[in-house]
């Protein structure tokens, strides 16, 4: 009896069980589950099955590959449909395609299509081979290790994000993954898992991704309400200039302090002021058992009703006046986490140590390669999301836990482990006027290498 293609597909995903188990945990990794999910090229809808989605639909132009996947996964949905010629109804918030690209005779149409299918927050999830494996692929095949591979067009990723950039998509970030693709005792662990997460050997890895959202549209009409939290523990010097000099933004601007048990008059300096500018919104809530500025900020955000949240440093060092630049960013689809950088512009003297500023560059370096997202400044105090990412955030929390004193980390793993995009702001860094910092450099120091350590462990490795 003659063997169908899907039963091959099927044979093959078997005999290589470990490569696909590793592009399973790839998806699984970057998409939330109970998401609306369309992957274009399914073959027999595992990986569709595997990312958990609340409405999975898969396209494959194999007739029979899409019969065995009707059959093995009848809580999804498949459509023998030739990628070019897409015909789906309906918004994703993913949109998954895994090795297929290489097949297709016009990439650029292919993309240009399912546009139509994505809303503004969709990410678009592109897996490939890395072409320098080419021929060990074909040799591959030719020894049976592999599947038989017809032509397959040559992408590197500089060249996916060309073809995306035509169709109106922008990168977001680019990831490569598994530098032995079969299970070796001991060798594949530690070659997946150390070697090919290094600067250089990374160019080795077999699969590539990259992980696309639509070009935003910016509409000029479009005003929205902001709030400012502003987390404060003996800043009473600072309140009055922080009420004066936090501008109105939007169609709608509201100040919340969020006092963090302050002995040195700071409460009655906001009650003063609320009473001495009746025509701005403030409010004062107290932070009570909790301790840290995250549990501040999250105290914070929990009551503000503005359409974009932003965190505002009651000390002042990075100055209120910057926030209107913040707020275009995030009107104009610039960006979905607007993060301060102090890293650009001079500083005043005193306004940051040497160590601190040596720090700081040193772990701005490390997350960028640990996220893949470039991040200068991670400490910088200054942070702005829109209220519908930070919901996301806080709903999947549970992946990290409540692991972060300061309220920054929260953020920025939170937006690249949800695939937002984060866009840094300059801001002009400023000595402090009043008070005493509550920043330890050693004890903090070491709670920034835990951050590391922790970012390392969620974003580096993957469980199989």
């Amino acid at each position: 009896m003659k063997t169908s293609d899907s039963d091959n597909n099927l044979k093959w995903r078997k005999r290589n069980a470990y490569y696909y188990r590793f592009l399973d945990a790839i998806h699984e990794r970057n998409i939330r589950q109970g998401s609306r999910v369309l992957h274009v090229g399914c073959e027999c809808g595992d990986m569709l099955d595997a990312v958990r989605p609340s409405f999975g639909v898969g396209i494959d132009p194999d007739e029979r590959a899409i019969e065995t996947a009707v059959k093995r996964f009848p809580e999804l949905h498949f459509r023998v449909q030739d990628p070019h010629f897409i015909q789906v109804e309906g918004k994703f918030d993913y949109i998954l395609i895994c090795n297929s690209i290489g097949s297709w005779y016009d990439i650029q149409r292919v993309f240009e299509n399912i546009t139509e299918n994505a809303h503004q927050d969709t990410r678009i999830i592109i897996t490939y081979y890395n072409y320098l494996w080419a021929g060990l692929l074909q040799f591959g095949s030719f020894i049976g290790m592999r599947r038989p591979n017809h032509y397959q067009n040559w992408l590197p990723q500089e060249e996916i994000a060309s073809l995306l950039s035509l169709a109106d998509f922008e990168t977001i970030r680019n990831e490569s993954f598994l530098l032995v693709p079969k299970w070796i005792p001991l060798l594949s662990a530690f070659c997946n898992r150390f070697l090919s997460l290094l600067p250089l050997i990374r160019n080795l890895n077999l699969v590539h991704m990259t992980i696309a959202r639509k070009q935003p549209v910016h509409k000029e009409e479009s005003e929205l309400s902001v709030s400012v939290i502003v987390p404060c523990r003996n800043e009473k010097g600072n309140i009055q200039e922080a009420v004066k000099r936090i501008p109105d933004m939007g169609k709608m601007t509201e100040i919340i302090f969020v006092d963090g048990n302050s002995t040195d008059g700071t409460i009655e300096e906001i009650e003063e002021q609320i009473k001495l500018n009746p025509g701005k919104r403030i409010k004062l809530i107290h932070q009570k058992n909790g301790t840290g500025k995250g549990d501040a900020v999250r105290k914070g955000f929990a009551v503000a009703s503005g359409d974009i949240l932003v965190i505002q440093d009651a000390d002042l060092t990075a100055p209120p006046e910057d926030l209107p630049k913040f707020y275009e960013a995030i009107r104009k689809g610039k960006g979905d986490l607007i993060n301060g950088s102090r890293m650009v512009y001079p500083m005043e003297k005193q306004a940051m140590r040497f160590l601190n500023l040596l720090g700081n560059k040193i772990f701005g370096l490390l997350f960028t390669w640990i996220l893949g997202q470039r991040i200068r400044d991670t400490l910088c105090g200054t942070k702005m999301i829109s209220r519908k990412h930070y919901d996301i955030l806080a709903a999947n929390r549970a992946f990290f836990g409540e692991f972060d004193p300061f309220g920054d980390f929260d953020l920025i793993f939170g937006a690249v482990k949800q695939n937002f995009k984060s866009i840094e702001v300059p801001v002009a860094y400023r000595a402090r006027t009043y008070g005493a910092t509550n920043i330890n450099r050693f004890r903090h120091g070491w709670l920034l290498i835990k951050m590391v350590l922790l970012a390392f462990r969620k974003f580096k490795w993957l469980k199989q």
